[in-house]
């Protein structure tokens, strides 16, 4: 059965987002990543939506903070990697890669997708064209390999950069406007980065977000994404090279970006 989502940002602690959505036909309201419960359950209240699940991607604490205390308040199922099983509080239903969640009328793909940490997942919500990754996949960006290697994470990556361009990435932070200008150090001609960078800071001039953005944007602009592109590896003195080596490579470089 064909359905939408209805999906909500909300704006938590520094740069955090989490997502609220809705599923309008059978009226499921799931909550992504909560850090805190605070705000998502006044949303959730003003909206009048009652909240019937949680979905992790991954057990830190700016995704799993709310857990407990919007359970507490809903009773909503919490749904979480089955490799993490043991650090996301309150979880009752483990999924891993391969699976396909019932959310409401929607469905959504999990995905396996470590690098950030050893058991990080992703929902992709193909029909409804939403993709929750997390922290494995940032606007114009990744996560720091703080539990991973390059090679599971580019691995992890090259996964999400199946999908088709038209997914809308719903990422966890803001952190576009400092990507953007990493980026333009790797990709110093590329006129699409160019183009979307000065759009990016025009609309963090007025306030406002760049989250989320469409997969396509990613192939084109991302460097954590274009690993196997030529320019890529020029810029980083590796032409020819393997792909997880210029991953790395472009990787140790936005860890020492100021």
């Amino acid at each position: 059965m064909s359905t939408t989502l209805e999906i909500v940002r909300i704006p938590v602690l520094n740069d955090n987002y989490v997502w609220l959505m809705r599923e309008p036909q059978s009226g499921a309201v799931g909550v992504i990543d909560p850090a805190v419960a605070g705000p998502v359950l006044a949303e959730a209240a003003r909206r009048r939506w009652k909240i019937t699940h949680i979905l992790n991607t991954h057990h830190h604490g700016d995704h799993v903070g709310g857990n407990r205390e919007i359970k507490e308040a809903t009773g909503c199922t919490i749904v979480g990697p089955r490799r993490d099983r043991a650090r996301i509080p309150g979880i009752d239903i483990e999924v891993d890669d391969g699976d396909r969640y019932r959310f409401g009328e929607a469905e959504a793909e999990v995905f396996f997708v470590p690098g950030h940490t050893s058991g990080h997942i992703a929902f992709a919500f193909r029909e409804q064209k939403a993709l929750f990754c997390g922290d494995t996949l940032f606007a114009l960006g990744c996560g720091r390999l703080f539990e991973g290697t390059a090679a599971q994470m580019w691995t992890s990556l090259g996964r999400l950069r199946a999908l088709p361009d038209d997914m809308r990435v719903y990422c966890a932070h803001e952190y576009t406007q400092s990507n953007a200008r990493f980026a333009l150090t790797v990709e110093t001609d590329n006129t699409r980065l160019q183009e979307r960078s000065a759009a990016i800071d025009a609309a963090r001039a007025r306030g406002e977000a760049t989250v989320p953005s469409l997969l396509g944007e990613e192939k084109a602009t991302n460097p954590f994404l274009r690993a196997d592109v030529p320019a890529v590896q020029r810029a980083v003195g590796l032409s020819d090279g393997d792909p997880v080596a210029v991953f790395a490579a472009v990787r140790h470089r936005k860890d020492v970006f100021r």
